[in-house]
This record gives C-alpha cells, structure tokens and sequence, in this order.
C-alpha cells in the first residue's frame, strides 16, 4: 500500500513528516513557501492518520516513507518533521543515511525515550479521557497541551478537526496492530541536522532535543522562545524562512 500524499513544485525533494496530534494538513502553510522557494515538497499521512487506513498488519513507519520514495522516483530527499513524525524521520536517516540530504526536527520525538512526569500526567488523562467515551475531551486535551501561546484560535480549530479525525479513525479499527520495532543507531545519521525546541513546550521534549544535539554530529539545537509543541502552525511566518534557509545551506540540486 501506497500511503496517502500529494506533491508540489519542482527541484530538489523534501519530505514532510507530521506530528501524531495532526495529519499531513499541518504543512498547509509551509507548502506552497517551499514550493515557492524551489523544491519539490511532499507531504504525506502515516498510517491511522488523514486519509491512510489504519494498518491491517504490522507496519514500519519508516519504511512506508521510503517506499512512498520509490514510487516517487525520488533518490535523496530533504526531511522536516515534526514530533512523532521527527521518530520516523529519524528512523529513515539511521537505516537509509546516504538517502537523507538534510534534517529538520521541530521538537522530535525519539524512541527510547523514558516519559518524565509531564509526559506521563498528559498520557494518563488521555487514556482515561478515552477510555470514558470522552472524545472531545481527550481531543480538547491534545489541543490545550500541543500548542503554544501564539496559536490564534484557526489553528486551534485546525489541529483540533486533525487529531478528532485520528481518534475515529483508530478506534474505529477492528484490530489494532503494533509497530516493527528496529533498532536505529543514531550514530548512523550523516545529515546536517537542525533541531528545533519551544521554550513552551513540554520538559520531555525539549530534553530530547538537547539529547539529540549532544549525539548527531553535525546537528545544531535552536529553542523558541515563544514556540510550544507545533511552531510551524503556530507561527509559520517565523518557521518557514527558518527552514527555508537551513535548506539553502544544506541542500543543492
């Protein structure tokens, strides 16, 4: 199965990779400036999530992207991601390294990682909000702890329609399969990488992007001092001449 994505522009590839609170559509102010800047920006849904069907098997996230590449006829390619998005882009850089030009991380996950008591607190109220039928809460949830002070109240809207979605779709699944577990070896990871935090965001992310900038070589680390968990929703006219620029360091045709 080809996961679902569209593609615009022309020029050197990059991949969008989402956060698990959203869907491809959190790129929709990032497209068409990156378009516009020269690349050919692909963006894409992880399974369970938009409109890729939850997996009917076990699946590798991972390998989903670089098949999609495939199809695509794309050899090497740029990846921007965002927080669980980041953990498969991850993924791809450690076990496909000379596919990876470049890396762009906005407060990654990364797996291993231990939950700290925020993380844990958030995860808690979740699954009970879940588990009593509490849809809308569990959603409400999501979008009060996701995004920063900056969001206006259409972004708000936005990741709140993306991450209902996710919930119907992946409880509605009859049966529920569990991702391949590979082990990646950061060390592997060649890319320019950038990482980005929010000085609003949760602790346990912005200690991920410390550890990760301690372990990629190569790799810089720059927080946001007024981002939360999605600074490229919550401020795209500050993100996107960000990237736009690490691109243009980083990326030739």
């Amino acid at each position: 199965m080809t996961i679902a994505h569209d593609v615009a522009g022309s020029g050197p590839a990059v991949v969008l990779l989402h956060s698990t609170v959203c869907d491809r559509r959190m790129w929709d102010p990032q497209m068409e400036a990156l378009a516009g800047a020269g690349y050919r920006v692909v963006r894409c849904d992880l399974r369970g999530f938009g409109r890729t069907p939850v997996p009917d098997r076990p699946y590798d996230n991972a390998q989903d992207v670089v098949d999609l590449l495939d199809v695509l006829g794309i050899e090497h390619a740029a990846l921007i991601a965002s927080s669980g998005g980041g953990r498969v882009a991850l993924e791809i850089a450690a076990r496909r390294p000379r596919r990876v030009t470049s890396l762009a991380l906005l407060c990654t996950a990364m797996a291993g990682h231990e939950p700290g008591p925020e993380l844990k607190a958030f995860g808690e109220r979740e699954n009970a909000l879940i588990e009593a039928g509490d849809i809308a809460g569990a959603t409400e949830l999501n979008v009060e702890t996701w995004l920063g002070p900056h969001a206006d109240e259409a972004t708000r809207e936005k990741v709140r329609r993306m991450q209902r979605h996710a919930f119907e779709v992946q409880l509605a699944a009859v049966e529920e399969f569990e991702q391949i577990e590979t082990d990646a070896d950061l060390s592997a990871i060649t890319a320019p990488t950038l990482i980005v935090s929010g000085a609003h965001d949760l602790a346990d992310l912005r200690q991920i992007a410390v550890r990760l900038s301690r372990r990629l070589a190569g790799s810089r680390h720059l927080e946001l001092s007024w981002a939360g968990h999605l600074p490229s929703l919550e401020r795209p006219d500050m993100v996107n001449p960000l990237l736009i620029g690490f691109l243009r360091e980083t990326v030739t045709g």
